[in-house]
């Protein structure tokens, strides 16, 4: 009994965020049939945010702002790395 309760303690904001997830689905198919388009899209919404915190939580990552920042100066340094190899008559659609 102490495993599974020491289990549900660690877990508890996974299992908040499915728990959340489910209820975010059931919700959206419910609006989806009674033409509620605008409460189904926001329903959406609360899934995929809910989705990623799940993932995130899983991973063991962490929202803060150097982590934010330092993905940004990395994804701007990738891309200007990127656009600098590509040939200068390469055709834009």
């Amino acid at each position: 009994m102490n495993t599974l309760t020491t289990g549900f303690m660690m877990m508890r904001w996974e299992l908040l965020s499915a728990l959340m997830m489910f209820f975010a689905s059931q919700l959206n198919v419910v609006c989806r049939q009674t033409s509620k388009n605008a409460l189904a899209f926001m329903c959406s919404g609360l899934g995929l945010s809910m989705t990623c915190w799940f993932v995130m939580g899983l991973m063991g990552m962490s929202l803060s702002v150097e982590a934010v920042t330092h993905f940004w100066l990395a994804s701007k340094d990738v891309f200007i790395d990127i656009m600098s190899q590509t040939p200068t008559t390469w055709p834009m659609p």
